[in-house]
């Protein structure tokens, strides 16, 4: 929503706070849009999008927030509570979705070949120019990484990576296996024409209400308890009394 275009997003890249919250870093290869190249924030009315959930699936049952602990300055509190929720079964399968707040930077776009290579998009190799939609390309690439250990198009070198990514199509190993709508996700987001990737028109949004994150809070994430919390640090002052001399040391 800031109109940058992050692209550069790969494991290295993302920190777990203290707190157990994910942040980025390092925005060196980031793409701000300028006001003149940038789409203004608007509302687009979709109808059963093709990636709603599908009949039978549940969903979170609208109760009053009563808890006090979340509320921050950057946190929206919507009539939907995080925190206990109840589950029912859906009566109509024809429900209409409501509309979608767009704001990211769609229509910008660039020429320069920046990024890291195995998570490089199609357009960027081809030299065509791209937009908003690499990160979304790089999140399926992130994603799958963090599912299977490797990246889907790695090759023995960079120029055979590139290639892979241009010319191979998206193949799954067989082990581990992954749920269903993991996979559907990943395919949706590695798709090699921009223009067809899941992310492209409506940003964000489309990819929120894709059923591998049903069961996300995205309004109350930020207030939400993380599954891991990294233990506190405490660092132990180190004299030179403490250390024999023929102590070895690694610098790095």
């Amino acid at each position: 929503m800031m109109g940058i275009v992050y692209r550069d997003l790969k494991p290295e890249n993302v920190l777990i706070r203290s707190d157990g919250h994910i942040m980025l870093t390092d925005f060196d290869l980031s793409l701000l849009s300028d006001d003149s190249t940038s789409t203004p924030a608007q509302v687009i009315p979709t109808r059963n999008p093709s990636n709603a959930l599908p009949p039978g699936d549940h969903t979170l049952d609208p109760s009053p927030f009563k808890s006090t602990s979340c509320i921050l300055p950057n946190c929206i509190v919507p009539s939907v509570s995080c925190f206990i929720p109840k589950r029912k079964h859906k009566k109509k399968s024809s429900r209409r979705a409501g509309p979608a707040f767009v704001a990211e930077p769609i229509d910008v776009r660039s020429m320069s070949f920046v990024g890291t290579h195995e998570y490089l998009a199609p357009e960027v190799i081809s030299g065509e120019g791209h937009g908003s939609a690499v990160d979304w390309w790089t999140l399926g690439i992130f994603i799958f990484e963090l599912f299977y250990g490797v990246t889907p198009f790695r090759g023995m070198d960079h120029e055979i990576t590139l290639t892979n990514i241009v010319a191979r199509a998206l193949e799954f190993p067989k082990d581990p296996s992954i749920p269903g709508p993991a996979k559907d996700l990943i395919s949706q987001l590695l798709v090699k024409d921009p223009n067809r990737r899941l992310g492209s028109t409506l940003g964000a949004s489309a990819i929120k209400h894709h059923p591998f994150f049903h069961s996300v809070n995205w309004a109350l994430l930020r207030c939400t308890t993380p599954p891991f919390v990294p233990p506190s640090f405490v660092r132990d002052l180190v004299s030179d009394e403490n250390c024999p001399e023929d102590t070895p040391v690694d610098y790095y």
